[in-house]
């Protein structure tokens, strides 16, 4: 029942070495054996110290984020990566996604291929594929890219799980918009959900959830491990009696019921410093009420969240229609993952207001809870949502018009054509997009 990650460019294997931080320390501080053992089990190996090893694998085309993360890991006294989990060069993409998909790619297959396939023989049973990226430069998008197109070919029948940094809007590279619709288009081939952290988001909740005054990347990146590790950590489904054997896949047959919507997001409810939680008291009303609206505003947290946004549709009655009251996100599916105490009596039946789905899949369809007694990080009750739904569709449209854009005015297309990358691949992603935003417009 095991996972193996593969973590991608600068930002997959610092999201990645935080992601593996929370796991453990969650892990080795839970009362329960059951779900410290199903954890382990589930992300670590047993090193030759019977130390915990990372059953991951890092790529980068350069060593200094490597070894970087690597000491890290070692420095936590807890957990530690593979002696030879992983793989850099000298030389890297130049946050040129063609660079990463075209030249990097094809020419390192090879050993990435086999690092995965050792980690992998190491499972005893595997049961999904995590990548972990940025959308923004040239290893991460680009290489990762052509990495997961090739553990498709190689596993065709494990699911697999894309997780994606979206850049600040701002812009980290002048050509991240060229970088995230050739790599989201790609990616919607072959994987099987891209679960999405956008940058911006997660900004705002270190500023007004979490208090911090100079906020850096690493501040960024613990809490998008600690949205991760709250989705992914051991849990009981409502069907089941014992922690899921199959947690990526019982993951995608929950949110991923088309295969023409694969965008997800997460929301996660209570968080704050760790000096503020110490004097804070949760109940689950008023947790869950918080995370329904914003779920139905497409709020990314609890702070400033639009009260008067409801589940409903406006009817249109001198045309006999119905459109979306604005600002109402519509769901193709939820997963609720609660955590904590007296977890059985909370009252979840807000999530299955079938106001908040399609009309053409029924609310047992689309929605999901699953649970654990056990609480997560030092949060005595906590609440994460998984969702599919048009939380993405803002974003996306905004990003596609950017590089459309650039690519009308023939901003920079010939550092993508030095790497075999044709304007005719530029307009396959175009179109493949706009497809996607098409049809969750019209959710």
């Amino acid at each position: 029942m095991s996972v193996v990650t593969v973590q991608l460019g600068q930002c997959g294997n610092q999201v990645g070495q935080e992601f593996f931080n929370v796991l453990c320390n969650d892990s080795s501080n839970a009362k329960d054996k059951h779900y410290k053992d199903c954890s382990h089990e589930r992300f670590f190996r047993e090193g030759p110290s019977q130390d915990l090893r990372a059953r991951a694998v890092l790529i980068d085309m350069e060593p200094k984020v490597i070894s970087q993360t690597i000491a890290k890991a070692v420095k936590s006294d807890k957990w530690r990566y593979g002696e030879k989990s992983h793989f850099c060069q000298k030389q890297g993409s130049g946050n040129n996604w063609a660079n990463g998909f075209s030249v990097h790619g094809p020419k390192h297959e090879e050993v990435v291929q086999d690092l995965v396939r050792k980690e992998v023989e190491q499972c005893d049973r595997l049961t999904g594929i995590l990548t972990m990226m940025s959308l923004a430069g040239g290893t991460g998008s680009g290489m990762g890219t052509y990495i997961t197109q090739c553990l498709r070919d190689t596993y065709p029948h494990t699911s697999i799980l894309n997780h994606v940094t979206w850049p600040y809007n701002t812009g980290e590279v002048i050509v991240q918009n060229y970088n995230s619709i050739l790599t989201l288009s790609h990616l919607y081939q072959f994987s099987d959900a891209i679960l999405v952290h956008e940058n911006d988001a997660v900004h705002k909740i270190c500023a007004q959830l979490m208090n911090i005054k100079h906020i850096s990347f690493n501040d960024v990146n613990k809490v998008i491990a600690h949205h991760l590790g709250s989705t992914l950590q051991p849990v009981y489904s409502t069907s089941s009696s014992c922690y899921s054997r199959n947690p990526i896949g019982e993951f995608m047959s929950s949110l991923v019921n088309h295969p023409e919507y694969k965008l997800l997001s997460v929301r996660n409810i209570p968080q704050m410093s760790s000096t503020s939680l110490a004097y804070s008291v949760f109940h689950w009303p008023s947790l869950l009420k918080h995370l329904r609206q914003m779920l139905i505003a497409n709020a990314r947290m609890e702070e400033g969240i639009d009260w008067a946004v409801r589940a409903r549709s406006v009817s249109i009655s001198d045309k006999g229609r119905t459109t979306r009251e604005p600002g109402f996100n519509k769901s193709l599916a939820n997963l609720l993952i609660l955590r904590g105490k007296d977890v059985s009596g909370a009252e979840i039946g807000g999530f299955k207001d079938p106001a908040l789905y399609v009309p053409w899949l029924p609310v047992e369809s689309a929605f999901s809870s699953w649970s654990s007694s056990v609480p997560f990080s030092g949060y005595e009750k906590s609440a994460t949502l998984v969702s599919n739904s048009q939380s993405l569709l803002a974003p996306l449209n905004n990003m596609v018009g950017k590089a459309w854009n650039m690519f009308a005015s023939r901003a920079y297309i010939h550092q993508y054509m030095k790497f075999a990358i044709s304007e005719e691949d530029f307009l396959d992603s175009f179109t493949v997009l706009e497809q996607v935003i098409s049809s969750y417009s019209q959710l």
